[in-house]
């Protein structure tokens, strides 16, 4: 089989699967996006499919013939805890075996509170929240998969999200419309202390990169990052820099969370994790730059990009 021809299995089709999904077809590979209903746009050459990732058997047919997987499918917010560890299992136990490789999409929360300090791949996992509990257990049996030979896998773990297609994010849907429309963005905690992020285009950048390399396997990649932890309010700064306009800012405490929460599920569940706005969020992705090049989309640029696919979607 040419590698043109080769199948790349996502399952997922948020932000970061579709997005993915764009660049390995502009390489000319085959692509099978696969979510819970089948429904949803999808560019032009890609297959998309209906699949329970929770069902082995439904992983082994979809995933038969792939010579790369990719795991970026994700779940109610309030729902993490009890089915991530069961898609997990579902997905090793679907490829394993097949010859298929596992590119896995991560997130910090295995760190817990590092009292901002700056965090490396090699930084301990120390979470006391139960979603930081639970992503360091999966991230420990990826990496014993690997090892025991079960199945090939790597990870690629991302900071806040900003970009195209990226909406429940701090830098998302309350943020670039807002802005657009000359409103108050949203932001939360402290808007002064350093944050990384992480642009979606870089994210699918990372997952294709990491996936392909052989060397790549068996270990967890810091996805790119802002070339410097810059702020909220440094964030809102250039935002405005590149709008040309101002954008004024409306910061919501914990408190305010913590009251949402009492009608909304999300909210409510994202409490615990709050504290990633009142401590410094530091990210170091030198190791992937000095591996495999990959580098942080300029974030003017990145922030321009963000706003024009902002202004070229229908009304609600």
């Amino acid at each position: 089989m040419s590698d043109s021809q080769e199948l790349h299995v996502i399952f997922g089709t948020g932000p970061v699967g579709m997005t993915l999904a764009d660049l390995l077809l502009a390489r000319d590979k085959r692509v099978r996006l696969v979510n819970r209903s089948g429904k949803g746009q999808v560019a032009a050459g890609a297959e998309l499919v209906a699949g329970d990732a929770t069902q082995p058997d439904v992983v082994r047919d979809l995933c038969r013939g792939a010579a790369v997987v990719y795991h970026c499918a994700n779940v109610a917010y309030q729902d993490q805890v009890v089915v991530m560890p069961q898609m997990q299992k579902s997905i090793l136990a679907g490829i394993a075996g097949s010859g298929a490789k596992l590119v896995v999409m991560d997130t910090l929360y295995s760190y817990g509170k590092t009292h901002g300090q700056v965090m490396t791949e090699t930084t301990p996992f120390a979470a006391t929240t139960r979603k930081g509990r639970m992503r360091a257990q999966l991230a420990q049996n990826y990496l014993k998969a690997h090892q025991a030979g079960i199945v090939s896998v790597t990870l690629a773990r991302a900071a806040d999200f900003y970009g195209p297609r990226v909406l429940n994010s701090v830098l998302g849907d309350r943020v670039f419309p807002q802005a657009l429309a000359g409103k108050r963005i949203q932001l939360m905690g402290n808007v002064d202390l350093p944050h990384s992020y992480s642009y979606i285009g870089d994210v699918a950048r990372t997952l294709m990169v990491i996936g392909a390399h052989e060397q790549a396997y068996g270990r967890a990649w810091h996805v790119p990052v802002t070339p410097r932890a810059m702020s909220q309010r440094t964030m809102t700064q250039l935002i405005a820099r590149v709008l040309g306009k101002p954008v004024c800012m409306l910061v919501f405490p914990k408190l305010a969370i913590q009251t949402f929460g009492i009608f909304d599920p999300f909210m409510r569940e994202f409490v615990e994790m709050f504290y990633q706005y009142q401590e410094a969020q530091i990210v170091d992705a030198s190791a992937i730059a000095h591996t495999f090049g990959i580098e942080a989309t300029p974030v003017e640029e990145a922030i321009r990009t963000t706003l024009h696919w902002y202004e070229t979607q229908p009304a609600p």
